[in-house]
C-alpha cells in the first residue's frame, strides 16, 4: 500500500477525494468539468500545496487532513517531465498543463496520474480518477482535524513572521 495525502476543509472531509472541487474549479492539471481528486505523496507536501493558497486576513480554522492508501497493484500513469513546457511552474498554470489530466481521466486507462509538485519539483502528487473501476480499491482512513491554524502577520522591525499552530486530534501513522 501506498499512502496519499490530502488537505481540505471540514465541510468536504464526508467525502475528500471525490474530486468535487477540481469538478467545479478545474485545477493546475485539469479543466473545470473533469473530475479528479488531487492528492500528495508527503503529508508535508499536502500541507504546502494547501497553505500557499492561504489567504493570510482569513486563516480556515476547520482544516482536516484525509489519507489514502492505494493498493500497489494499482497502475499509475507518470507525466513524463520532457513532455513539459519551460514555464510549468509559473503561478500561472500553462494552458496545457490541463490537457494532461484532461486526457488522462478522459482515457481512463489509469487510477492514478503522478506529477510533479510545482512548489517541491523532485516530490509529487497524485490525480485520482473516481470514474476508474479501481478507484474503489482505495482504502480511506478517517480524517484528522488539524485544530487552528493561525496565520498571523506581524511588522516586527520590518521582519514579517508567520506563525502556525498545528494541533492534530489523533497521532497519524
Amino acid at each position: 500500500m501506498r499512502r496519499i495525502y490530502r488537505v481540505l476543509r471540514k465541510a468536504f472531509a464526508g467525502n475528500p477525494f471525490d474530486g468535487e472541487g477540481a469538478y467545479r474549479y478545474g485545477g493546475r492539471w485539469s479543466s473545470p468539468g473533469v473530475r479528479l481528486s488531487y492528492a500528495s505523496e508527503q503529508q508535508s507536501l499536502a500541507m504546502l500545496e494547501y497553505f500557499v493558497h492561504l489567504d493570510k486576513d482569513e486563516p480556515p480554522d476547520d482544516l482536516v487532513l484525509a489519507a489514502a492508501d492505494v493498493p500497489e497493484e494499482l497502475e499509475a500513469e507518470i507525466i513524463d517531465r520532457k513532455l513539459l513546457p519551460d514555464n510549468w511552474r509559473d503561478a500561472a498554470a500553462p494552458a496545457e498543463l490541463a490537457r494532461f489530466g484532461d486526457q488522462f481521466a478522459e482515457r481512463r486507462e489509469h487510477c492514478l496520474l503522478w506529477v510533479p509538485s510545482v512548489l517541491a519539483p523532485n516530490e509529487s502528487n497524485c490525480l485520482l480518477n473516481p470514474a476508474h473501476a479501481g478507484f474503489r480499491k482505495i482504502v480511506y482512513a478517517p480524517p484528522n482535524f488539524f485544530g487552528t491554524i493561525r496565520a498571523c502577520f506581524e511588522n516586527r522591525t520590518a521582519n514579517i513572521s508567520f506563525e502556525m499552530r498545528l494541533h492534530f486530534s489523533s497521532a497519524l501513522p
